[in-house]
């Protein structure tokens, strides 16, 4: 039986979101735009998963608007705020780190003449609050920030970084990408100070291809669609009823159980450590106050893609680097302290409260044997 051992690029759905999705194929599949009694419960089906979002972020339902995905969501955060503000306050700040979907969008705003401010990690891989708080000024419409680093799983200072750019100015406008760390670490909005906040179905055993975004009150952002009155406006467009559904139905069996479901992954994550440390040549790129669902580190001399290939072959599945990447150098791992020749070689691998024991010792000693068969890297 294959291992699966690369949950931050997706999760296998759950069965209470599966049930959810086919409900709403089979039985529940109105538009919910539609003003007879199939579109009602449609809408219904929608307004219960926003209740349910918004009861785990403890905000309003009415800040809830679904997406396709984390891609969209961080898109339409970006460069809704850039849109809406951007004018007389070209300046926008973020860090070297994001996903590429941030990182994108942020170089599509220094295209269009935005001056934007990228702020690294020191040597250590920390970042210093006061550095972000340093560069918000008066022209300044956002700040952007991801909770949980989807390559390393760093946990980022988000709530010291937006209180402070806050108090330095009040009106800047906060974004973070809590992909990585909705259901996994503990989130509220009003206490990491976020006027948006992006979340992803498929990373919490839901399906892909739905998403949310978070938009406190009062906030202005531009669409990136239009056409229809969908989500305010905000994000036009039949919603995705089932994959909704999904969402909400997985979000709900799993808030419950985060608490335990981080303590189990923490020790499935320890015990991964132990059983690479009499290894030659690994170096632990994630830290240990990180994330305990992301593990990076380098096999020395072995190129990432030789050895993803070569666990493949045994039926482990890791990853090289985030999958939006699609196996290419993001360049996080070096803003992080990692050498190109570690950055090069690193294997990303990512739990769930379903991975085992034994599959860390198979995926282990399937490293070991590739470190003995597998030719040096160049």
């Amino acid at each position: 039986m294959a291992i699966y051992l690369d949950n931050a690029a997706t999760t296998k759905p759950c069965q209470a979101a599966i049930g959810a999705i086919n409900q709403c194929l089979t039985e529940n599949y109105g538009n919910p735009s539609s003003l007879h009694h199939a579109g009602l419960q449609a809408q219904l089906a929608i307004d219960g998963v926003r209740r349910t979002l918004a009861s785990i972020l403890a905000c309003e339902p009415g800040c809830i608007y679904f997406t396709s995905g984390a891609t969209e969501s961080n898109n339409l955060a970006v460069r809704g705020v850039a849109g809406a503000y951007g004018k007389h306050k070209p300046r926008v700040i973020t860090t070297t780190v994001e996903h590429a979907s941030v990182r994108e969008s942020f170089r599509q705003l220094e295209q269009a003449g935005f001056e934007v401010i990228r702020i690294a990690p020191d040597s250590h891989g920390v970042f210093d609050p006061n550095a972000f708080v340093e560069a918000v000024n008066e022209r300044t419409c956002l700040i952007s920030m991801m909770l949980v680093n989807n390559e390393t799983g760093h946990i980022l200072p988000v709530r010291r970084v937006f209180y402070g750019a806050k108090r330095k100015n009040p009106q800047i406008i906060t974004h973070c990408d809590a992909v990585q760390g909705f259901l996994k670490v503990p989130i509220r909005i009003s206490e990491l100070k976020a006027d948006l906040l992006s979340l992803s179905g498929h990373k919490i055993h839901a399906a892909k291809g739905v998403g949310a975004l978070y938009v406190r009150k009062g906030v202005r952002l531009t669409p990136l669609l239009f056409g229809g009155e969908q989500e305010h406006g905000i994000r036009p467009g039949t919603e995705p009823v089932p994959l909704i559904a999904g969402m909400g139905a997985a979000a709900a069996e799993l808030a419950p159980t985060l608490a335990q479901r981080s303590q189990r992954v923490a020790a499935l994550r320890a015990y991964l450590l132990e059983q690479l440390s009499p290894l030659p040549g690994i170096t632990v790129h994630s830290p240990e106050d990180g994330s305990p669902y992301i593990l990076n580190f380098s096999v020395a001399n072995i190129r990432s893609e030789i050895m993803l290939h070569f666990l493949e072959s045994k039926g482990i599945y890791v990853s090289s680097g985030s999958a939006c990447s699609k196996g290419a150098n993001s360049g996080v791992l070096e803003q992080f302290g990692a050498t190109r020749a570690q950055a090069d070689s690193a294997i990303r691998v990512s739990l769930c409260p379903e991975n085992a024991k034994h599959e860390l010792r198979s995926l282990v000693q399937a490293i070991a044997e590739g470190q003995a068969t597998l030719k040096t890297a160049k």
